[in-house]
């Protein structure tokens, strides 16, 4: 099975979508405005969230599937070296995490981890032994990925600190502290990949998270508009504003944009891992696939029915407009254009070519949005792929 290339199914050549992604590798790791940073001889390197001027896991984990999926051994080994020196904590209750926010001088700003960045750590490391093979040390990849996997499941069973997936119920949490979710952190189709390459004794945990998180995501999208909440409840239900904590997070925000593409991912993947030439396998991933054609399909009829005044800004999940810009314009329309992966016709076409017609974002706020520019290069391409 192939890998949709729907930049080709909307009529770009081929040869321009690979230079396109190519240079859009390029302009976020080395360019004028690019993000990532190495040292003289490229055996450290980092990214920094330009927003807030900091290394988080999050980008970490990002640039390390981003140069997996490009073939860039190099770029992911230094980056890869880099956090295990700076971010990995070797003590306390969270030792065997990751700080989640460390200054570009390898100060940590934190002792705690936020879950998102050990599981696309992991996956990543997952796909680095399968195209590149194990080395030593820090470039044993896959016995670097079974560590954390082994951490973020069997944590606090001896009483020092908790795990990152709740126990009871299979779904991660926000934090490992916290029992509540985001549901962007949701990533069945790196869970089944989990079950199949982490540690054997915990292969039947990791089959059951990947149903509990398509579960609890049928729960989270909104309906009728497909939308999300950037923290809720294992439930599904948004959860409420604590502004003396966190802020406010139970709207269609910043977090949330990664959801529908996160979604449109598992489609694609559970697509490939099912279908073997002619013959579909029993994978009971397929039983989620018309509910995610549905998020897509009501969360881009959303988009597609506002006034043009009215994209761009801060919505309930009932699809109810706020009074307030969105920070992060140009990731919404590079996620609501990653969730046509999941679909076919005019208007999952008229979001490719509007992301097509769009630029990396430039200036302070473009860590975020240009992270997620690269995502859904990799997906819309067809090289987005398990390795």
């Amino acid at each position: 099975m192939e890998y949709r290339n729907v930049f080709l199914e909307c009529g770009f050549d081929k040869d321009e979508i690979s230079k396109r992604l190519d240079d859009t590798f390029q302009e976020i790791f080395y360019k004028e405005e690019a993000f990532v940073s190495f040292n003289n001889d490229k055996s450290l390197g980092y990214i920094v969230d330009t927003g807030n001027i900091d290394v988080r896991t999050e980008g970490v984990s990002y640039a390390m599937m981003m140069c997996v999926q490009m073939d860039k051994k190099t770029e992911f080994d230094a980056i890869w070296k880099w956090a295990l020196k700076y971010m990995y904590l070797k003590e306390g209750i969270n030792k065997g995490y990751f700080a989640w926010s460390v200054s570009p001088d390898g100060k940590k700003n934190s002792d705690g981890p936020a879950p998102d960045g050990e599981e696309f750590m992991a996956m990543s490391l997952i796909f680095a032994s399968h195209r590149w093979g194990d080395g030593k040390d820090e470039c044993n990849y896959l016995n670097w990925a079974k560590k954390i996997l082994k951490e973020v499941v069997h944590k606090g069973e001896d009483g020092i600190g908790r795990a990152m997936w709740d126990p009871d119920n299979y779904l991660i949490r926000f934090i490992p502290d916290r029992d509540f979710t985001d549901p962007s952190y949701h990533l069945p189709h790196f869970y089944e990949l989990f079950a199949e390459y982490g540690n054997e004794e915990d292969r039947g945990f990791w089959k059951k998270a990947a149903a509990a998180s398509r579960e609890f995501l049928k729960k989270a999208c909104h309906p009728e508009t497909g939308l999300s909440a950037e923290y809720s409840y294992y439930d599904g239900r948004p959860y409420p504003y604590e502004q003396e904590i966190f802020g406010r997070h139970d709207w269609f925000y910043s977090d949330a944009y990664r959801t529908i593409a996160n979604i449109a991912l598992d489609c694609e993947w559970s697509r490939i891992r099912a279908l073997s030439g002619d013959t579909v396998k029993d994978f009971e991933a397929l039983e989620y696939i018309d509910f995610e054609k549905k998020a897509c399909k009501n969360l881009q009829s959303f988009f597609a029915g506002l006034e043009e005044n009215d994209r761009d800004k801060v919505y309930l999940i009932d699809g109810k407009i706020l009074d307030q810009k969105a920070l992060h314009p140009v990731a919404l329309l590079a996620t609501t254009a990653q969730a046509s992966l999941a679909l076919e016709g005019k208007v999952s076409k008229d979001f490719v070519n509007k992301f097509w017609n769009t630029p990396l974002r430039s200036g302070e706020r473009r860590y975020y949005d240009n992270c997620l520019y690269m995502f859904a290069m990799l997906a819309l391409s067809g090289n987005y792929r398990i390795w």
